[in-house]
């Protein structure tokens, strides 16, 4: 495994994700922001914010498949959420917790959470991108 995932003594602990990722691999992949498109191009849970944050993830665990990794190997997250405000974040987990269901792991590397005005195409409420290491 090529990410150690840390929650240092004297920083707050936040059970979205850890605050450290430690990469000894030797293969860096960054996955471009994924949004909610299946593999077809169509939006999946349009105005679901929850649905829409668990298909970034599953899109993220597919790239990474396609490159030999998993959810495991993610190093860091960007999220970028149309409008945020903190009343999401419910929803923002439970897309979290089903794509942790469904990828079969526990996916808490560190993360930035950003409210942004708009994303690219007007349905899409959240863009994630990501950062990986493989050994």
């Amino acid at each position: 495994m090529a990410i150690t995932l840390v929650n240092p003594t004297g920083l707050v602990e936040v059970d979205a994700y850890r605050q450290v990722s430690v990469a000894s691999g030797s293969k860096l992949v960054f996955i471009a922001g994924q949004v909610a498109w299946d593999a077809d191009g169509v939006t999946v849970g349009e105005g679901d914010l929850a649905a829409q944050v668990e298909q970034c993830y599953l899109n993220i665990g597919t790239a990474l498949s396609a490159v030999g990794g998993t959810f495991d190997d993610v190093a860091k997250l960007n999220v970028h959420v149309v409008d945020w405000t903190p009343d999401k974040m419910p929803l923002l987990m439970e897309g979290i917790t089903r794509a942790a269901a469904r990828l079969g792991t526990a996916p808490v590397p560190p993360a930035t959470l950003l409210g942004v005005a708009a994303l690219d195409v007007p349905e899409h409420l959240v863009e994630i991108e990501a950062t990986a290491v493989l050994d």
